[in-house]
């Protein structure tokens, strides 16, 4: 079989692993993913922090310092999270030279406690880019309505932001704008456009998990027959809107002056309906100048038996918008769906960030 990650890597997609814990780093396992599997980024979040640090005892001697210092939970995590992000970003630092700084890059992500406050996450934005200290670090911030202001100041101080949990287009329509305006703020302070990369996360399997509940109560043949076509389509949709952005007299005097493009990044690519194929997040989203993070199971699934056919997006929009008609014929409302996606989102994060805070609270305890 051909090596289907060599072959998105041939399509310009790159491969960020949706993962990083300090036993990944220490092992070396980081890098044998550099070497053997295409990796060429990684992401993190909360969810990923939270379980990381209840495995194993990779964090109990930084733990004993941050207690002997007396650092309060919400500043021991700050330090805990840094720390992998600063090693990962090493790791990875050979990539980020090699690819002129596109790739190599390694996401931490503001408290998702502060997603509706756009000052208190800007501020969070500059500190971890001050904290984490590296070039290929890129600062995760949600794509609230309150995050978009955060976003284009973060970017406007020269910040690279990946920009998370994006489901809807019109949403992603603001973030562009978002990332162009912080472009054109950062230009009038005279910084080197060229040195500021971004990415934007569009979330894909939560967008089918949801309106797979929905169908499935509906139950007629032609619900059946919408099921697993909803984030694939709406990710296609997202690509089409992405292209008119970059064909835009805006965007071309940007990158005329050295803008960096805003690449559509696919997250949530792991599969959550075990009678789907696990790789179609992956072979159903190949097109040029896109991300996309994958959990290591995905990775293995796509390495192990993936078939990689080409671009399988551009050319695609008119059926991807048949599949959205479809569903709201259906009563299956797409905008209802996507604003509650987007609260639930912040919402899961929110919990995770507080489990995470519980175990490093419980763990300061415990050090000695």
């Amino acid at each position: 079989m051909a090596d289907a990650l060599a072959d998105l890597s041939e399509q310009h997609v790159s491969i960020w692993l949706d993962d990083i814990s300090r036993e990944r780093l220490r092992t070396g396992n980081l890098q044998d993913l550099i070497d053997k599997k295409n990796v060429v980024g990684v992401t993190s979040n909360p969810t990923i922090f939270q379980k990381a640090m209840e495995k194993g005892d990779a964090y109990d001697e930084q733990l004993r310092e941050l207690k002997k210092r007396e650092i309060a939970v919400d500043g021991a995590i700050r330090y805990l999270m840094a720390y992998d992000i600063r090693w990962a970003c090493d790791v990875l630092r050979p990539t980020f030279d090699a690819t002129g700084g596109e790739d190599g890059r390694v996401s931490i992500e503001v408290d998702p406690r502060i997603a509706h406050d756009t000052d208190r996450t800007t501020a969070e934005a500059k500190g971890l880019w001050w904290l984490v200290d590296r070039p290929n670090v890129m600062i995760k911030i949600p794509a609230t309505e309150e995050g978009l202001a955060a976003i284009t100041a973060a970017t406007a101080l020269g910040i690279s932001v990946n920009v998370t949990l994006i489901f809807g287009l019109d949403r992603y329509d603001l973030v562009m704008d978002a990332y162009l305006a912080g472009l054109e703020q950062a230009q009038a302070a005279g910084i080197d456009l060229s040195t500021i990369r971004s990415v934007a996360s569009f979330f894909v399997s939560r967008v089918d998990t949801e309106i797979d509940k929905r169908l499935d109560k509906i139950g007629t043949e032609e619900a059946k027959s919408l099921r697993g076509k909803a984030g694939i389509a709406n990710a296609r949709l997202a690509y089409e809107r992405y292209e008119k952005v970059v064909s835009s007299d805006r965007w071309k005097a940007l990158e005329g002056a050295g803008a960096n493009r805003q690449r559509p990044l696919w997250a949530s690519t792991g599969v959550k309906d075990p009678s789907y194929d696990d790789t179609m997040y992956v072979t159903e989203l190949v097109a040029p100048d896109t991300v996309n993070t994958m959990p290591e199971a995905t990775l293995d699934a796509v390495a192990d038996h993936g078939r990689i056919a080409g671009n399988a997006i551009q050319g695609r929009y008119d059926d991807a918008r048949q599949v959205i008609d479809r569903l709201n014929k259906l009563g299956v409302s797409y905008d209802e769906v996507i604003e509650m996606l987007e609260v639930e989102g912040v919402q899961k994060f929110e919990d995770s960030y507080a489990q995470l805070a519980e175990s490093v609270r419980n763990e300061l305890e415990k050090a000695s």
